[in-house]
């Protein structure tokens, strides 16, 4: 429905019924009817947007629980945020005008009222799919950018492992490596992912991490000369078996520790002492940090995504009413693809 000259309109909405301990479920979660204003308060530098599409991503689930540790906690019974593409439908900020299509933190909900647009960035190339925003050429897309191209410093024949590596950060980053000319080598958990890792995203191998009962020697087996360059989404065991197998000089990029996401009390990492004999480092880095990068960005990812060189895989779900069931299937690993959820058409 349009919302052309109403001053407000029904607004449906995901909100948090109560705290997460241990896996989020759908039930806690639950979808609510309002109503929402479509006027942005004067002198506020508010906009009101109308969300289009909105991402799944494992630091949510921080944001679930009531301990603090990485982020503070929704508030119960209130929209949950995350990232999303939004067209703008009323502006009290001079940077933003109406009908413009932005991507950054908005509601679970129709319609937000967002009023802090520190890192709302305007789409100037509509010309890709929208939903897009929401991975490659959103918060995922800087995340591997940013790992692979300012951090890791890869060379030519690099031996590099991603761990989670069909995920919306871990498909770009194979894909990157691939096209510097490194040896690439990817875990996912399931046997559909891992043809995918190989014969869509074009790393060299792939295992699925499920099959291992033994990961230092799943990745002796494949790294037999060992990892100069290791792609952390998970933590936990996988980082300690990769710590034994790092070459000197290696680099060890903390993308998500998505093992770690969901424990009261964090796991341990045993084998950090080998980073000094082997001179490693390992580098944490939040993608936000580095937004003032984001139009040179542009310029390497969008000829790549036209030309077809780099392919991107999505998993939609359609409608606010199959939200909480996207975000509990992705944050279980079984989504194939980077989770998405269409809310409304232009």
């Amino acid at each position: 429905m349009g919302t052309e000259g109403m001053d407000e309109a029904s607004n449906m909405k995901v909100v948090l019924k109560h705290y997460v301990s241990g896996s989020a479920q759908e039930t806690d979660m639950h979808l609510t009817a309002g109503t929402m204003k479509l006027k942005a308060p004067d002198d506020s530098n508010a906009v009101v947007v109308k969300n289009l599409f909105l991402s799944c991503d494992h630091y949510m689930i921080f944001k679930m629980t009531k301990h603090d540790r990485y982020a503070d906690p929704y508030p119960l019974g209130s929209p949950i945020t995350g990232y999303g593409v939004a067209k703008i439908l009323d502006s009290a900020h001079p940077d933003f005008a109406i009908d413009e299509l932005v991507w950054g933190i908005t509601g679970w909900e129709e319609y937000s009222l967002i009023s802090d647009t520190t890192n709302l960035i305007k789409i100037e190339h509509p010309d890709v799919p929208l939903s897009y925003y929401t991975g490659i050429l959103g918060m995922p897309g800087m995340t591997a950018y940013v790992g692979f191209y300012e951090l890791c410093a890869a060379k030519k024949g690099d031996h590099v492992f991603i761990s989670a590596a069909c995920g919306g950060v871990g498909q770009l980053l194979g894909q990157f490596a691939k096209l510097h000319g490194c040896h690439v080598v990817g875990s996912a958990a399931s046997p559909e992912k891992v043809d995918l890792l190989k014969n869509k995203y074009g790393f060299d191998e792939a295992f699925n991490f499920k099959d291992e009962p033994d990961y230092n020697a799943t990745l002796k087996r494949y790294f037999p000369e060992g990892i100069d360059i290791y792609f952390d989404n998970v933590g936990g065991k996988m980082l300690d078996a990769v710590l034994l197998n790092l070459r000197a000089n290696a680099c060890v990029v903390m993308c998500g520790m998505i093992t770690h996401y969901h424990l009261e009390q964090p796991e341990g990492i045993h084998n950090l002492p080998l980073m000094v004999n082997k001179e490693a480092r390992i580098q944490g880095y939040l993608a936000v940090d580095y937004y003032h990068l984001y139009p040179k960005y542009l310029e390497t990812i969008l000829p790549l995504i036209k030309a077809s060189k780099v392919v991107y895989v999505e998993d939609v779900a359609d409608g606010l009413e199959n939200a909480a069931k996207a975000l509990v299937r992705m944050l279980s690993g079984r989504n194939v693809g980077k989770q998405v959820v269409a809310v409304n058409f232009l």
